[in-house]
């Protein structure tokens, strides 16, 4: 499905990736696992496209996505929910949702389908679909960049530290949201970053150590 291969990133001269490797299988959650800083999200954001590498090789089944721009990566299949949310605040819940789908020029009555998807999915967010995106708190938020991600993710969905700073309530609501989109969508490969694995070990296929750029662990032993 994604393969990553021997990943280099530099910013501003600091190496932050080392020669990073793994594969996402369809149908399999990996979750990334690492400390602040070890390069969790900079491996979000480099199969995005949205941080250059330095070396290595991005590859989407047989399509090297060195050849997409960033822009480009989501009409791909690939979904991603950033650590920040990154919501529109004057765009209405609803219309932040629907933004990738409006970027990847998709066809109104897909574009439909796929948002009454999301709201099958994430009911929650239905509700709130005329409220401004300024006006979710944080833990919505995550809901609203999950739905987002949703619009496009067709191979692959990337969420970054999902679980961070929510309170007790709103982790298990979205642990339970995770667990449904599962079970329903099974053809994607879904790639978790988190500080706390205890938090996905209950959907958990494969576990990924990462320290300092580099590769450590899989499964507790060295990759």
């Amino acid at each position: 499905m994604l393969s990553i291969k021997n990943l280099d990133v530099s910013i501003e001269g600091a190496q932050i990736l080392r020669g990073v490797s793994f594969d996402l299988e369809a149908g399999k959650t990996t979750v990334l696992i690492g400390r602040n800083g070890a390069g969790k999200t900079t491996t979000l954001r480099t199969v995005m496209g949205l941080q250059t590498k330095t070396g290595g090789r991005l590859m989407l089944g047989k399509t090297d996505l060195d050849r997409h721009p960033g822009y480009g990566r989501a009409k791909l299949g690939i979904g991603y929910a950033p650590e920040d949310r990154r919501l529109i605040p004057a765009f209405t819940v609803e219309e932040n949702i629907l933004l990738p789908a409006y970027a990847t020029r998709m066809q109104r009555d897909e574009r439909q389908r796929r948002l009454n998807e999301v709201y099958d999915l994430l009911p929650q967010l239905k509700t709130m679909g005329d409220r401004p995106g300024g006006g979710v708190s944080g833990g919505q938020g995550k809901m609203v960049a999950l739905g987002r991600a949703l619009m496009v993710a067709d191979h692959v969905l990337l969420l970054d530290e999902p679980f961070q700073g929510l309170a007790p309530a709103l982790a298990l609501e979205y642990a339970q949201a995770l667990k449904r989109l599962r079970e329903a969508r099974p053809e994607i490969a879904f790639l978790i970053t988190e500080s706390s694995p205890e938090l996905l070990s209950s959907i958990a296929d494969h576990s990924l150590q990462i320290e300092r750029g580099l590769i450590e662990m899989e499964h507790g032993e060295a990759a």
